[in-house]
């Protein structure tokens, strides 16, 4: 197989496509939850989605699929799971070849009845006979998990290869207490606003004066109770800033963050002071995270960020071409400390001879935010994670911090969609003083009955971005 990278397809998804082959508390004292809570079966445990967009399905090639690994006390497993795809009951669309079902993965409640629902992209899908239009639909969530869906949009006044739904995310754009998702694709963003209704769809949908060919993400980092959008795109007169949508006196404005380079992102309180802040990665030149810190009015652009690579002190490793530290990065509470955590994909490094098997690193938050005291690297040949580093394994693809297991801290789920040529999803359990090699397990594509070179791993959800302020801090501030 090709160099799995998730950068080579958002030039087309493709160069990788077309080879084929919890937000933290507000510090110690607080005792807020850890993140929105991702529960498509609403038997409190937190459930996590990863998708397989070269999944055969009826005999279709990269027709894609998704897969849910339902929390339990022990972590995830093969046996507790669903398997969706545009071939099952209730899901809009039928089961084509290159549709590559699960491109992009946004989970939240989006018909406020409790269970968490899943937007999944399909970036291949053809619309009225134009070639590679996207489409994205909504799976909806209930006590036995995802079944059926709605079609979100699925416009033919798209051109060809426009890739809709190259990224989603969702958060409450504009605060009225609904939540929202947005979209990415070559030829431009959509934004459906709630509340959603499972016959209907969203209540109103626009199409964005600007955005992002490909990533977007989301997080209240000035703590008012809407979500900031964030499209990192370059535009003529700010080719290295980040363009990102607030809420203002009813409508949205668009802000920059000059300066920040980068176009994967995840957000969450990795100082402890209440706000959210932007942890900002950025893969070329053998890549690197930036930290943006959130406050009363945002990120400040005048702030000095913190950036860490594969060079900085304490971080293991060291900076190679290639290497893609920071190209996927998440962040939760892993220890549970009271201070947000990073997770940060390297799925191009070089593990002994094998060449792009991958590796995740762990940084860990603090009153001074991250760095990398006491950051731990994961690989497939660390004590206790299973398989073994193979070239072109990626482990690292799509990395995804949360609690599966109910304890308070957030495990770690990364991506190897790679491994033995139909990909996998390893779970690394969270403990008091880290991540653990301990009782890890790789559920692969085989073992959740997926067909042909299936990329499982390829993609995982992201959960609602949380928005207002929380915990013992923001109570400080308003008193």
């Amino acid at each position: 197989m090709t160099h799995v990278r998730r950068h080579a397809a958002r030039g087309a998804l493709s160069g990788v496509l077309a080879c084929a082959v919890v937000a933290a508390m507000a510090g110690p004292a607080a005792a807020e939850p850890v993140a929105p809570v991702v529960d498509f079966n609403g038997d409190g445990r937190q459930d996590i989605a990863s998708g397989a967009v070269w999944a055969t399905v009826g005999g279709q090639l990269d027709a894609g699929a998704v897969t849910v690994l339902y929390g339990a006390s022990g972590g995830v497993s093969e046996t507790r799971r669903t398997v969706v795809h545009q071939g099952s009951p209730g899901v809009p669309g039928a089961v084509e070849e290159g549709d590559y079902f699960g491109s992009a993965l946004a989970a939240a409640d989006l018909d406020g009845d409790g269970y968490t629902d899943l937007a999944v992209s399909a970036v291949g899908e053809d619309i009225a006979g134009a070639q590679d239009v996207g489409a994205v639909t909504v799976l909806w969530g209930g006590p036995a998990g995802l079944s059926g869906g709605t079609a979100l949009w699925q416009s033919p006044a798209l051109e060809e290869l426009s890739y809709f739904g190259a990224d989603v995310a969702s958060g409450d754009f504009d605060g009225d207490g609904h939540i929202d998702v947005t979209a990415t694709a070559w030829q431009g963003t959509h934004t459906w606003y709630g509340p959603f209704d499972r016959a209907t769809g969203a209540a109103t949908n626009v199409e964005e004066p600007f955005g992002s060919d490909w990533a977007t993400f989301t997080g209240d980092l000035d703590g008012d109770g809407d979500a900031e959008r964030f499209y990192p795109y370059p535009t003529e007169g700010n080719p290295d800033g980040i363009a990102y949508q607030d809420w203002e006196d009813g409508s949205a404005v668009t802000r920059t963050l000059d300066g920040a380079v980068g176009d994967a992102g995840a957000v969450g309180d990795v100082d402890g002071d209440g706000y959210d802040d932007l942890v900002l990665g950025d893969w070329i030149d053998g890549g690197r995270i930036s930290v943006w810190h959130g406050g009363p009015e945002g990120p400040d652009p005048d702030q000095t960020p913190t950036v860490i690579d594969q060079d900085s002190p304490g971080v293991p490793g060291g900076t190679e071409t290639d290497d893609g530290f920071g190209e996927f990065v998440s962040v939760a509470d892993v220890n549970g400390d009271g201070y947000a955590d990073a997770a940060v994909g390297t799925p191009g490094e070089d593990v002994g001879q094998a060449e792009d098997a991958g590796m995740v690193t762990v940084l860990y938050g603090s009153p001074s935010g991250l760095s990398g005291a006491g950051s731990q690297a994961f690989t497939q040949e660390v004590a206790g994670v299973p398989g073994a580093a193979e070239t072109w394994d990626g482990f690292g693809v799509a990395v995804s911090l949360r609690d599966v297991t109910g304890d308070g801290r957030a495990d770690l789920l990364a991506g190897v969609p790679g491994e033995n040529l139909y990909g996998a999803v390893a779970y690394l359990r969270a403990t008091a003083t880290g991540v653990t090699g301990t009782g890890s397990v790789l559920i692969s594509a085989r073992d959740v009955g997926l067909e042909g070179y299936a990329g499982l791993g390829f993609s995982t959800d992201t959960g609602a971005a949380r928005t207002g302020p929380y915990g013992d801090a923001a109570a400080a501030r308003a008193s």
